[in-house]
C-alpha cells in the first residue's frame, strides 16, 4: 500500500478473520511490484474480517458484538458481512426489502467499537434492552444510520484522491489529474445521505471524540448486508469508494442470491470486499451451480469509473484489485454423512472434515477460486442449528438431505 503523501509508505495488511466465534490464524499478503524506492516504508495494518448468517432473525439491543468482533484486538479496519438479515420471503425478494435490520446491525456494530463502560459512566452512552432507548431508534432509518456513524460524508469518500499523489508526481502521466469533481451518483449514495442540514436523535451522534471507528461504507441487498468500518484516522485516505450488487437468485436475476461488491482505495493500494450468498443444494452436482455462481460474479461485477482521464489507475474489475478479500456462505457443503461428520466433528478432527469440504475440493480441482488462500479451518462446520443452539439437527431432518453441514468461508487474494 502507498501512502500518497510526500513520503511513501508501504503497508502489508494482515488479516485477522473471524468466523462464529473462532479467530482464524494472521494471513499476510505479499505483492509483487517492484522494491520500493528510497524514502518508503513500511507499516502494518490489520483487517478484521468476519461471516455471519443470522437465519432472517433480527437482533434486538441486549446483543453484545464485542466478543464477536474482537474489539481488544483493535485492528485497523473491519470488513462484516451478513447473510439472510431479513427473512427470504417473497415480500423481501420481489416486492421492498426491510431495511430496518440493517439499521439494528450498525446501531449494534457501531456500539461495540465506538462504546466503552467509560463513556457509559459519563452519560453518553445509554443502551437499553430494546431499540427504544436513547442509542436506537424505535425506528431505524438506515440511511440516516448509515449517516449518523460516518465521520466524513459519503461524497468525499466516493471521489477521486488520485489528487494526493499528483502532488508529488506532477509530471508524471501514470496517475489520473483533475479528478476531484468526480460523478457521485453511484450506487449507495443519496440526497439524504449527503444532507448536512439533518440533524441525528441518537446520543452517538457523530461526536468524533468518542467515535474511535468510523463507518466507511454499508449497503444491503434483500438479505445480503456488507458494511466496512475504519478507524477514523484512516478514514481521509480513503477514495475511489464504488459498490457493485450482483443478483444470482430465482431465475438468476433475484436477488436472494448474489454479492454486494465494495472497491475502495485507501492510500494508493486498491481494495476489493465481496459478501456472497452462493446457491444452496445438497444434490450431487449443486457444487458446480455455486462454481458458477463465483464465475457469473467475477464475470459480471463492473464498478463505475469515477476518474474522469484514462489515466486511472483504479481498476473496475474484481480480479484488477491489488488486495481481494471474499466472504460470506458461500454454501458449500461437505461431502459425508450425518453420522460420519458428527463422528469427526466430536472427535474435533478438523482436517478429516476439511477433506471433504467441497470448497477444498473444487479448489483444488481448479474449477473455482484458482489461486485464491483461506485462513485454516479448526472450528466445527457451521450448518445447521436450531436458533440459539450449539446442538445440529437431529438425523433425518430435511436441512441435511444427507449432508453434514458446510463452512463459513472467507478467502484471500492478491497480487503477488
Amino acid at each position: 500500500m502507498r501512502n500518497g503523501g510526500a513520503t511513501m509508505t508501504g503497508v502489508s495488511v494482515d488479516s485477522l478473520e473471524a468466523l462464529s466465534e473462532s479467530s482464524i490464524e494472521n494471513r499476510y499478503f505479499s505483492s509483487s511490484e517492484p522494491p520500493m524506492s528510497t524514502g518508503e516504508e513500511i507499516q502494518n495494518l490489520r483487517v478484521f474480517v468476519a461471516t455471519w448468517n443470522v437465519g432472517g432473525q433480527c437482533p434486538n439491543g441486549n446483543l453484545d458484538l464485542s466478543d464477536f468482533l474482537q474489539v481488544r484486538n483493535e485492528p485497523d479496519i473491519y470488513v462484516l458481512g451478513f447473510q439472510e438479515i431479513v427473512p427470504l420471503n417473497a415480500g423481501n425478494v420481489l416486492v421492498l426489502e426491510d431495511n430496518e435490520p440493517a439499521a439494528k446491525w450498525l446501531a449494534l456494530i457501531n456500539q461495540s467499537l465506538n462504546g466503552s463502560s467509560e463513556l457509559a459512566s459519563k452519560g453518553v452512552l445509554k443502551p437499553t434492552a430494546s431499540f427504544g432507548g436513547s442509542l436506537f431508534f424505535q425506528k431505524p432509518t438506515y440511511k440516516k444510520t448509515k449517516k449518523t456513524f460516518r465521520t466524513i460524508k459519503g461524497k468525499r469518500l466516493k471521489s477521486c484522491n488520485c489528487i494526493l499523489e499528483m502532488e508529488r508526481k506532477a509530471a508524471s502521466k501514470e496517475f489520473c489529474f483533475l479528478c476531484q469533481e468526480s460523478n457521485f451518483n453511484l450506487d449507495d449514495s443519496s440526497s439524504e445521505e449527503d444532507d448536512d442540514s439533518y440533524q441525528t436523535s441518537l446520543s452517538l451522534a457523530t461526536n468524533n471524540k468518542n467515535m474511535k471507528y468510523s463507518l466507511v461504507a454499508s449497503k444491503q441487498m434483500v438479505g445480503i448486508f456488507l458494511t466496512v468500518w475504519m478507524k477514523k484516522e484512516l478514514v481521509q485516505y480513503v477514495g475511489h469508494l464504488r459498490v457493485c450488487c450482483i443478483s444470482r437468485g430465482i431465475m438468476g436475476c433475484l436477488g436472494n442470491k448474489g454479492c454486494i461488491s465494495v472497491s475502495m482505495s485507501l492510500f494508493q493500494t486498491s481494495f476489493c470486499f465481496i459478501c456472497s450468498h452462493l446457491a444452496s443444494g445438497e444434490k450431487e452436482g449443486d457444487e458446480l451451480r455455486r462454481n458458477l455462481d463465483v464465475i457469473e460474479i467475477l464475470k459480471n461485477t463492473q464498478f463505475p469509473r469515477i476518474c474522469k482521464t484514462s489515466y486511472s489507475r483504479m481498476p473496475d474489475r474484481i480480479l484488477d484489485h491489488d488486495r481481494i478479500i471474499w466472504l460470506g456462505d458461500l454454501n458449500y457443503r461437505i461431502s459425508l454423512s450425518y453420522d460420519d461428520a458428527k463422528r469427526l466433528v466430536e472427535k474435533n478432527d478438523w482436517p478429516a472434515l476439511f477433506d471433504k469440504d467441497q470448497l477444498q475440493m473444487e479448489r483444488e480441482a481448479g474449477r473455482v477460486f484458482k489461486g485464491w488462500r483461506e485462513g485454516k479451518i479448526y472450528f466445527a462446520p457451521t450448518y445447521k442449528y436450531p436458533f440459539n443452539s450449539d446442538t445440529y439437527y437431529a438425523e433425518g431432518v430435511i436441512e441435511f438431505y444427507g449432508a453434514a453441514g458446510e463452512y463459513s468461508s472467507i478467502l484471500m487474494c492478491g497480487r503477488n
